[in-house]
This record gives C-alpha cells, sequence and structure tokens, in this order.
C-alpha cells in the first residue's frame, strides 16, 4: 500500500483540483474563498460570517492548479505561519535571524496574490499575510522586533493563545470608519513585523510602541479591498470588533465580488 501511495503523490494536486471543480458545480451561488494555508481556526472564523461558504485551502496546491482554483474564487485570506524570507526585500543577509521560513510557500502565496491583485479580488492578511502584502507591494519589514526594535510590549509568548495587547486604530483610516473604536485588545503572536511601509499603503492601527499594527490602501479608488492586521482575529472572541466585524466586512466584499464575477 505505501508503495501505490508513493505513486500518485504527484497526482495529488490534480486530483484535489477535480474535486474542487466538481464539488462547485452545483454551489454557484455560494462564495467560495481561497485561504493561503487553512486552519480550523481561520475557518471557523470565516463560517461566522457566512456559515454557506466554501473554504479551499491552496497549500497543498501546486502553483498552476492553486491559480486555476482561485479563479473560481470570491476572495484570497492570506495566513499566519513562517517567517517571511528576508531576501524577497533585500535582506537576504540577515536570513539567518529568521525563526524559520518556507520558500515553497512564499512563491506559492506570492503567485496567488498576483493573480488576486490583477483580478481586484477582496484580499485579507493575517499576522505573516499582513507582511507579505507590505513586501509584496514593495515595502519591507523588521526582521527580530526585540533585537531591532525594543521590547517595549511584549509581541510574542510563549503561551501564543493568551498573549494580548491593546491596538489603536487611526482615526483618519477606513478601519476606524468600520469600527468606530479607537483602540481594542487583540490577540498577537509574531517577532516580526512592517519596517518600512508601501507607499501604496497607509497605517489603520499601531500597538503603544509605535509599530504598525494594521494597513490598507493609501488611495483605494479603483482598487480592489484589502485590509492587513498583524493581530489574529480569528483566535479572538468574535464580539471583539477587531475580529467579528473584520470577517464580517471582507465576507461582504466577496459577496459582492462574487455578483461582479458572476454578470461578467
Amino acid at each position: 500500500m505505501p508503495g501505490i501511495f508513493k505513486q500518485l503523490k504527484p497526482y495529488l494536486s490534480y486530483f484535489l483540483f477535480l474535486l474542487f471543480v466538481v464539488s462547485c458545480g452545483t454551489k454557484e451561488n455560494k462564495l467560495k474563498i481561497a485561504v493561503s494555508k487553512a486552519s480550523p481556526n481561520y475557518i471557523l472564523w470565516l463560517k461566522k460570517a457566512n456559515p454557506d461558504a466554501q473554504i479551499i485551502n491552496l497549500f497543498a496546491l501546486k502553483k498552476n492548479v492553486a491559480l486555476e482554483v482561485l479563479g473560481n474564487c470570491d476572495g484570497l485570506l492570506l495566513t499566519g505561519g513562517e517567517d517571511v524570507y528576508p531576501g524577497w526585500y533585500g535582506k537576504e543577509s540577515e536570513s539567518g535571524r529568521c525563526s524559520g521560513f518556507n520558500l515553497s510557500r512564499d512563491s506559492l502565496e506570492i503567485t496567488v496574490l498576483s493573480r488576486a491583485m490583477e483580478l481586484k479580488m477582496p484580499v485579507f492578511g493575517i499576522c505573516r499575510g499582513h507582511q507579505l502584502l507590505n513586501v509584496y507591494l514593495g515595502g519591507k519589514l523588521i526582521i527580530d522586533i526585540p533585537t531591532d526594535y525594543g521590547q517595549g510590549v511584549t509581541h510574542m509568548c510563549r503561551d501564543y493563545l493568551h498573549c494580548t495587547h491593546e491596538v489603536y486604530v487611526q482615526r483618519n483610516s477606513y478601519l476606524y470608519q468600520l469600527l468606530g473604536i479607537d483602540s481594542a485588545m487583540v490577540t498577537t503572536n509574531h517577532h516580526q513585523a512592517v519596517d518600512i511601509l508601501s507607499p501604496l499603503l497607509t497605517v489603520s492601527a499601531r500597538s503603544s510602541d509605535g509599530l504598525i499594527e494594521g494597513m490598507e490602501w493609501l488611495n483605494p479608488e479603483g482598487k480592489n479591498f484589502l485590509m492587513g492586521v498583524q493581530w489574529h482575529p480569528e483566535r479572538m472572541d468574535y464580539n471583539n470588533p477587531l475580529s467579528g466585524k473584520l470577517a464580517d466586512k471582507f465576507m461582504s466584499e466577496c459577496q459582492a465580488y462574487l455578483k461582479t464575477r458572476k454578470n461578467l
């Protein structure tokens, strides 16, 4: 039996793609959300906003298959995980200070993100996904917060499920328009952060030490919905405005995109 599985492994991505096509064939009115690397928390967070949404994990797919799948989706969620390889933003010589990176994942996510931008598809980035958005759009990252920035705020703990700090929403941001709050507690777990912000983006939230915790388009007119947050809304109480309202907004934008896509 192990020999059979080894022979079938090269075709796994294709089988998953066929399964996706068949399963979606009778569900054209349902939202389909592509997730760069899914976990139960991300799926539950999205499902709370739209229980009928179909969640597709891109992580196990080859690039060409992931691009095919993405073309039938209505939104892209970039999730947390390993450090983004510093070579993508001109700090390759400092890669030894990373806690670990995955070049294959980086490459896949940059590929699907590029396609999502071309399609003007809604994109939401969480933690690593937030950082990847900034890098993709020309920004840079802090390699290690405690070493390079300071320890005024604890951004990473051993008990990552109970690591929290306050986030302050910028009053001139779209995020503030959406939430109508000045601050709230968030769950956090990261040793890297946005350093030089992409010239296409603007800050929507910061922590008390000044680190960028949220970002959005500087000039959103004519662009797709895009939002990045450094915290982990999928690990938080859904009633926290920095969790549930973000999922609701993202899924609402995906629903609008679905309607547009069906009319093309």
